[in-house]
């Protein structure tokens, strides 16, 4: 009698219990939220005047140390987007095709700010933003240089994934014996076998900018996540309800990395 293979896969009954228990796990704290935001002082009826204060407030500057975080939030998510496409993804590429004994050293680099606290970090940023200001000024979007540090371990490692599902240096070679420029080699081989990763690490770097808090807090900046807590002291609904929309946001994002993972494995890698 055979026994059981280690690490076999569950069954269709074990994968629903897992789904379910995950999608409740998920929504409760989710619609708990949301009945939250429709609440109407201590009275306990539901209503949407929270949601609609937002569209029509009383006063016009209600909302706009809000507004400007989120605004300041949105230029750190570009700065910090051209930090990982303009810098991570090239040197990627060419330690992958040039100096490939460098590997495990990037990978070291990148992944080591996870083993820090996120607060450690902050403490040694402080001294080191002092020097930033004197240069870039005291923006907010100064921050996309710390958080670019903290996205790294989450943006390198779904285009570590993809950079390791081909064999770039094979391909590379190939086009140009062909007869094709580094330009077109890069645009029309080695970006479309990492277009996958790419979204992932772009997906992921907004989510973690969207959410990061400790670093603006300490560098007293105004973000969408400290405009949240600021705005919470005088109306707790209305920040409730962005914290919900950011929530899913997130979910979104998420939903669409895994939709990208489906589709990958459907295709063959040109």
């Amino acid at each position: 009698m055979s026994g059981r293979r280690f690490g076999a896969q569950p069954g269709a009954f074990a994968r629903r219990a897992i789904l379910i228990v995950s999608v409740v796990a998920f929504l409760i704290p989710i619609l708990a939220l949301f009945q939250f935001t429709l609440r109407k002082g201590q009275t306990g009826q539901l209503t949407l005047e929270h949601y609609v204060s937002i569209v029509r407030p009383a006063d016009a500057s209600t909302y706009d140390v809000l507004w400007q975080g989120l605004g300041n939030s949105l230029v750190i998510c570009v700065v910090t987007l051209a930090i990982i496409l303009l810098l991570l993804l090239p040197t990627m590429l060419l330690v992958e095709l040039r100096y490939p004994k460098m590997r495990r050293w990037l990978e070291f680099v990148c992944i080591l700010p996870i083993t820090v606290p996120t607060v450690v970090l902050v403490v040694g940023f402080v001294p080191v933003y002092s020097g930033v200001a004197a240069i870039f000024g005291s923006s907010p979007w100064t921050l996309a240089f710390a958080i670019g540090i903290i996205v790294l371990p989450y943006a390198y490692r779904p285009m570590a994934v993809s950079l390791a599902a081909f064999d770039i240096v094979v391909l590379t070679e190939a086009a140009r014996s062909l007869g094709a420029g580094w330009g077109s080699v890069i645009a029309r081989i080695v970006l479309p076998n990492l277009r996958r990763g790419i979204a992932s690490a772009v997906f992921i770097t907004i989510a973690v900018v969207l959410g990061e808090f400790t670093i603006a807090s300490f560098l007293s900046q105004n973000t969408f996540q400290t405009a949240l807590i600021l705005l919470q002291q005088s109306d707790p609904y209305v920040a409730a309800i962005f914290a919900l929309f950011a929530l899913v946001l997130a979910f979104v994002l998420l939903l669409l990395i895994g939709r990208l993972g489906s589709l990958g494995r459907n295709r063959r890698i040109v």
